[in-house]
């Protein structure tokens, strides 16, 4: 394991790691022990007692945190006509259809989020390669394939975050910044972990939620007791 830096463990020396904290506690403990020299992202972690190698324990989504992310993803819409007009006045940064995929064949990604509608996707669909790793590729789930494209510009823009459990059944969701208030941190995290309460698989057994815990981008993680909700 990479040694860790000095004041990384300095910072770790006041997190009890057999506590679980209450929300108030484990946001003042995350704001203390984050040291870096930015505005660090503060995240949340779920380890999930579930299997997600069955298709019916696929756990994905998306939801629009009370107070946003403190970041402003930039969205790119593939659609054509009425449609594309309607998303450049959404405030769209990026519209197109063949123009659009062609850039991203070429290595463009200067985007964080793509919307499409769903008669474009055939096409999108060929970008499954390159879109698909990088986590890009627009999904119904998640809002993201839609004729609604106005709403969908005006939620991402709004702080709109997508869960998705991984391989290992941990979901990360960013929950805002340090600089937020203490409120507004404990109001997104516990809107994203009422979220992944009720988005249990009916087919899930045992204990649903093993552990949550909260770090900065730099910072040690604070295990956070949820069992309250």
């Amino acid at each position: 394991m990479a040694k860790r830096g000095k004041k990384y463990q300095e910072a770790s020396k006041l997190i009890d790691r057999t506590k679980s904290y209450d929300v108030n506690e484990a946001i003042e403990l995350v704001k203390k022990t984050a040291k870096a020299n930015f505005d660090e992202t503060v995240e949340v972690a779920f380890r999930l007692g579930i299997d997600p190698k069955k298709a019916d324990q696929q756990i994905r989504g998306a939801m629009v945190l009370p107070h946003g992310t403190g970041k402003t993803q930039s969205v790119l819409v593939f659609a054509k006509g009425e449609k594309a007009k309607e998303a450049e006045a959404a405030g769209a940064d990026y519209v197109g259809d063949s123009d659009m995929i062609n850039k991203i064949n070429q290595g463009w990604f200067d985007f964080d989020v793509i919307v499409a509608t769903p008669d474009m996707m055939a096409e999108v669909g060929k970008l499954g390669r390159v879109l698909g790793p990088k986590g890009l590729m627009p999904n119904p789930k998640t809002g993201t394939v839609t004729f609604e494209v106005e709403k969908a510009v005006n939620e991402i823009k709004a702080g709109k975050v997508e869960y998705r459990v991984d391989k290992s059944s941990n979901v990360h969701v960013p929950i805002g910044k340090i600089s937020f208030e203490d409120n507004k941190l404990a109001e997104n995290l516990l809107a994203i972990v009422d979220t992944v309460i009720k988005a249990k698989p009916q087919s899930a057994k045992g204990t649903y939620i093993k552990n949550v815990a909260i770090a900065s981008t730099m910072g040690p993680g604070v295990k956070v007791d949820v069992s309250g909700r």
